[in-house]
């Protein structure tokens, strides 16, 4: 800051400029309380159906959060402003206080025209008289003082600008279009997000091997504090570098070139630092600025290349990835990545013809991950984590081609048409990943199998599919299934159909897989209704099992094998059956409210209603019953008591979720179709039917089946018949029917007729697999 500019300031533009801004974020509080209560709301009300359904919804809900972003940084600015404003001011005062005093001491402040001053004084005492004729030599002391005082005015003031020019730009460039989410109380707390990461980025650029337990401990601390904070973490991203940020942790990680000393005495928090850094990271990417832009870039060029070029080491990609285990990175930057990623997966393995040496953990690898059992080499196994974390990401990276038919050096034949001759076929890096790639294999210290990268391959299907992470539950804002996710869906079903080993040789991936299904339920039943789906067909199953998203086109058949094949796993199990019973609930709340409209009404009675529903909800649980039955009874030994404790797990996970009407999943009828509930009583019925289930539910089997195959199968029908009535009575109560006495008749002609259809199924899939189902 230069003298003149300070002392001569006028400061009615910048006053001007922060009642402006005062004045924004008010009119901007009321317009994001405007689109929150009127435009969002709305929006999750409305009947939306086709496109609308699937982009006019999810555009709504983000353009109204754009708007909270908007009074967000329109907030901080005014904060950023008006403190900067008040310190100018204040450093203005001192200056001319300053001034004034060395006035009376006979010494005078010169501008010397280039931004800078002097101070002049007389040592004359007859020139220092004052009005009392006393008089005072001036000292050098004195000028001295009064240089040194001003300087300081000076240099706080300069860097009281500095720093909200730099924490103004970071702000600006979060975003190249609408609004950063990024608030801040006032200009000290976006500055010193700034200071910290230029500090810590310093700490971390030190050469691994001279970092001390003191400095592990700031960065791990630094990190964890300010992890999600955007200024600090694109500032920490693009100090360090996107090379040394690798050579970072791969010194503090890898034993081969790490820090005894931090591996003797933090061994234990390399899992720490490693989320924190990849939080950090993960929120750095978000960024629109050039130099993030440019960070990224780097990552990606790098990604196949030794991380210390002749002298070796790990690859880019194999430190990348590990990083990528949390938080949420930025879409475009997970594609972009997962291009690379693959292209260097099929230079190394001949397209999938076999394995990859390289990222196979031996003796001498590096060990890249601190998170879970796996050694980091294989750096699918992180970046199919960061994708769970992602789903937009993840829809497109498991839809991407891996090899074209076409590709003379495609080495994947089939008999697609099943006239015995193999030809060449496409696939997708899903159809690659989940049937044909050679994982590379580890073992723990007991010797057994880590299955690290096939259980996050799992949880990126549930992201890409369901389009919420992975591990939580749906929620009003989650849009219904696009066609790029249907897609995905149905190559998922049809691949467990083709070949349940996929499945059954891997079951750890079932409960995603569970979840998956319990978010496909209306296409699952469309599918089992073999009815045609013509917005006016006659049998109406459209209508009785109403979708609001793109259908995902199921086969009857393919859907049989996997819902038995999921549910041989108490997890798949649970998923399944648990969001069964819900959806059963809110099909009947949503079909006996008189006032639903009428282009939304099942076109048959109250009795065809609760008969049709009894029935594929008896034939679905049916199919989960065989399952049960193979897992217990079979090779795979599994436990009763596993499946109830399964089962009331998910009651806990849902649990808050049910009355929003999508605690299973964006597919229930209660939220895509007619608003987050029907005449009020969605989330009450639903809530009375799973209390019931969970009641009579627990210890069924091991206090009534026991390894009677008949009896086993009686009781689970027992148990559905007594959901489906508890359902359609509930419902029929809510909505004051007057047809309560006759309910018990439809439902257990419904229920039984399902599980007849369930046992046919069941027969019709045995011949297919040529295996025997017991009678």
């Amino acid at each position: 800051m230069d003298f003149s500019a300070l002392y001569h300031a006028n400061f009615k533009l910048l006053d001007d400029a922060v009642n402006d801004w005062s004045t924004l974020v008010k009119h901007l509080a009321g317009l994001k309380k405007d689109a929150e209560d009127d435009l969002h709301k709305a929006a999750l009300k409305a009947e939306w159906a086709g496109v609308n359904a699937q982009v006019s919804r999810e555009f709504v809900g983000k353009t109204a959060g754009e708007f909270g972003d908007a009074h967000t940084q329109a907030t901080t600015i005014h904060n950023i402003l008006s403190d900067t404003r008040s310190e100018l001011k204040s450093y203005q005062q001192q200056l001319k206080d300053a001034v004034a005093r060395g006035q009376k001491k006979s010494l005078t402040v010169v501008d010397t025209g280039d931004g800078k001053f002097t101070v002049m004084g007389n040592t004359r005492p007859d020139w220092g008289s004052d009005p009392s004729g006393k008089t005072s030599a001036t000292s050098q002391k004195d000028l001295d003082d009064l240089r040194d005082e001003i300087q300081g005015i000076l240099r706080k003031a300069g860097e009281s600008d500095d720093s909200a020019k730099t924490v103004l730009m970071a702000l600006v460039d979060q975003t190249k279009m609408g609004f950063s989410d990024a608030g801040y109380k006032d200009r000290d707390a976006a500055a010193d997000a700034v200071k910290k990461a230029d500090e810590l980025a310093k700490l971390a650029k030190k050469d691994p091997d001279d970092l001390s337990v003191e400095d592990f401990d700031r960065l791990n601390a630094g990190l964890k504090k300010y992890a999600n904070d955007p200024l600090f973490a694109e500032r920490f991203a693009v100090d360090l570098g996107p090379r040394k940020t690798l050579e970072f942790w791969t010194g503090i990680s890898d034993p081969n070139r790490g820090n005894y000393e931090l591996g003797h005495r933090r061994l234990d928090q390399f899992d720490d630092l490693q989320r924190n850094l990849g939080l950090t990271l993960a929120h750095a990417t978000q960024s629109d600025s050039a130099d993030m832009a440019g960070w990224k870039r780097t990552v990606i060029d790098i990604g196949d290349k030794p991380l210390y070029g002749d002298r070796g080491g790990p690859m880019g990609f194999q430190v990348m990835s590990n990083l990528m285990r949390t938080g949420d990175y930025d879409d475009r930057f997970l594609k972009d990545y997962g291009t690379k990623l693959m292209a260097t997966e099929r230079r190394m393995t001949g397209n999938g013809e076999h394995g990859n040496p390289f990222w196979r953990h031996t003796g001498g690898s590096s060990w890249l991950n601190r998170i879970g059992e796996d050694s980091g080499n294989d750096p699918l196994t992180g970046y199919l984590k960061g994708l769970s974390n992602s789903p937009d990401a993840a829809t497109d990276f498991l839809n991407q081609q891996y090899i074209s038919k076409d590709d003379p050096d495609n080495p994947f034949e089939r008999d697609t048409d099943g006239n015995g001759k193999n030809g060449k076929v496409s696939l997708s890096n899903f159809q690659y990943l989940f049937e044909e790639r050679d994982w590379p294999q580890e073992a723990n210290l007991h010797g057994d199998d880590i299955v690290t990268g096939q259980n996050n391959l799992a949880l990126a299907l549930e992201a890409a599919t369901t389009g919420h992470p992975a591990g939580e539950i749906p929620t009003d804002d989650t849009p219904p299934h696009s066609a790029e996710q249907a897609k995905l869906m149905r190559s998922l079903v049809d691949s467990v159909s083709d070949d349940p080993s996929r499945v059954k040789d891997h079951s750890y991936m079932s409960d995603s897989l569970g979840q998956i299904g319990s978010e496909y339920l209306p296409d699952i039943h469309r599918a089992m209704a073999d009815g045609p789906t013509v917005k006016d067909g006659t049998s109406g199953w459209n209508r009785l099992y109403p979708l609001a998203g793109t259908d995902a086109g199921l086969d009857h058949s393919a859907v049989t094998r996997f819902l038995v094949t999921v549910s041989q796993n108490p997890e798949g199990y649970a998923a399944l059956s648990v969001g069964e019973k819900a959806y059963t609930a809110s099909l009947m709340d949503y079909h006996l409210n008189p006032d639903l409209p009428a282009d939304q009404r099942y076109p048959h009675d109250a009795q065809d209603t609760i008969t049709s529903i009894s029935r594929k909800s008896g034939e679905f649980s049916g199919l989960l019953a065989q399952g049960r039955q193979e897992a217990v009874l079979g090779p795979a030994g599994e436990q009763d008591s596993a499946y109830d404790y399964a089962v009331s797990q998910k009651k806990n996970f849902i649990s808050g979720f049910v009355g929003t009407g999508v605690g299973i999943g964006t597919s229930f009828i209660a939220s895509p179709v007619v608003g987050a509930g029907v005449g009020g009583a969605a989330g009450t019925v639903t809530s009375m039917v799973l209390e019931d289930f969970y009641k009579d539910d627990s210890g069924q089997y091991r206090a009534e089946a026991g390894q009677d195959i008949a009896t086993r199968w009686e009781t689970i029908k027992d148990s559905t018949n007594n959901v489906n009535y508890k359902a359609a009575h509930e419902a029929a109560k809510a909505h004051h029917a007057d047809y309560a006495d006759q309910i018990d008749t439809w439902v257990s002609e419904g229920t039984a007729t399902g599980f007849n259809d369930a046992n046919t199924d069941i027969h019709a899939m045995a011949k297919d697999l040529d295996t025997e189902i017991p009678d």
